[in-house]
Formats: structure tokens, sequence, C-alpha cells
């Protein structure tokens, strides 16, 4: 399946550490589905240059990567994303942006001075995403590196804006479902044999100490997933196990 793998970092030490409760993953997770993307991976981290460097790096070594990043873009000495996607994604350097620049000072006037203009220097090919709530904009990169911050009224609506223009809706995908009443050790052979291009997924549960699993097929190729479930259901059925079909979807 070719679809662009989306990671989430959200940076905060006070997550970690109980003072403040996560929003991200929940909404980053709902918009995505909502238009028939998953996420590939998501990290919490601590406000730690080392580990964000390193999992910027990770990132940006998968060719296929989308980032939405959360935190860390604002004035204080722990606000360490911009610097550090700089870094990692551009050349290193951090200019003033102009229409960012402009902006600070129309909002806080004097007040800009000396620290809050310091948020318009981002990486030299970076572009702003809106900020609805105070025009203080977030930036991204490439048109698939998204840095925004913390504060969850003012990260959703620019995550909503970069799916929008970027992303809108994923390839449509076909999924397939079945529950099986045996262990998913004796599907095995069934697995192996699954064609590579097939996303996959095995959950096992027990029933009242009675094993069974969901096995869920997808592709975005409808003759590949048809006959990827078929393998399964001719096999179930020659041996005489009992399933059910659970879903048979078209994702958009």
């Amino acid at each position: 399946m070719k679809t662009p793998h989306f990671y989430a970092i959200i940076i905060g030490s006070e997550i970690l550490n109980g003072r403040r409760h996560d929003k991200h993953f929940d909404f980053i997770r709902d918009a995505l589905l909502a238009r028939g993307h998953t996420l590939f991976s998501t990290f919490i981290i601590k406000d730690d240059p080392n580990l964000i460097r390193a999992v910027f790096t990770l990132i940006k070594n998968d060719p296929e990567a989308v980032l939405f990043s959360f935190g860390g873009i604002g004035s204080t000495p722990d606000d360490l994303t911009r610097a550090l996607a700089s870094e990692v994604f551009d050349d290193g350097h951090l200019i003033a942006h102009p229409q960012f620049y402009d902006d600070i000072i129309a909002r806080y006037a004097d007040k800009a001075f000396p620290h809050r203009i310091f948020m318009s220097h981002l990486p030299k090919k970076a572009h702003l995403l809106p900020n609805v709530v105070n025009n203080m904009s977030g930036f991204y990169l490439e048109n698939r590196y998204f840095f925004m911050p913390g504060f969850p009224e003012m990260a959703h609506p620019m995550v909503t804006y970069a799916l929008g223009h970027f992303y809108p809706v994923a390839p449509q995908t076909y999924r397939m479902t079945l529950r099986v009443h045996e262990s998913e050790n004796d599907l095995m052979h069934i697995m192996t044999r699954l064609d590579p291009r097939v996303d996959f997924s095995s959950l096992p549960m027990l029933n009242h100490g009675n094993p069974y699993v969901d096995i869920s097929v997808a592709s975005m190729d409808e003759r590949l997933c048809q006959e990827s479930f078929n393998l399964f259901v001719e096999d179930l059925t020659q041996r005489g196990i009992g399933f059910e079909v659970l879903e048979e979807t078209i994702l958009p």
C-alpha cells in the first residue's frame, strides 16, 4: 500500500511528568482517519535537544514521511523546535520571516522585544501555518513537515489546514475482516502466503478461555484484497473451522 507515512511528535516534558494531559494524539489520529489515512508512528518526547534531533532525523530518513510536530516553537529557552527543525530539515540557519516578523510587531508592539520577536526566526525555506487564535503562526517545510504550537486550540486548526491543502483524501482502500474460532498460530500457514503489498493485521483474543483471532486484510487493489481474504476463507472452510465476516469496508 503506497501511502504517506504520517508521524506525530508531541514535545513536552509536562506531558511525561503528568502536569498536563495530551490532547493531540486522538485529534491527529481521527483527523487522518476521516480522510482515509492512518498514523504510521507517534512519539511523545521531553524537551531534550538530542532526543528531538534524533527523532527528527529518523523521520527525515523515511522518504515517505509526513510530520506533524506539536510544541516547542515559542520564545522561551526550552522552545527548541525551530532551531532543530532548521538543523535537520534545512541548512541549520534561522532567519526572520518577514510576514511573521510584522505580525508579531502588529500584535505586541514594543512588547515584541526582546523575546517574542524571535518566534519569527524560522528555517530559511519555511512557509507559515495560519494561527486562527492569535495570528502567531506555525510553519512548514517541503509541504510535508509541519510544526505547530503545543496549544490544542491553535495547533488543531493548523492540522486541518495542512491536511486540507496537501493531503485531503487518501486513495480508495478496500478492507475485509473476519473473526476466526482458533488461535492465530493455526493460521500462520496462510499468513506467510500473503502478498507483501497487502496491509495485514492479526488481533488474537480470548473468550472464556477459548482463543479466537480477528484477521484483517486491506489494499488499494480490490482484486488483491479479495484474493487475500479468500485464502483464509477457503482454508477455514476446507478444515471446518468456524468464522464470521465482520466487515467489508471501502475506505474513502
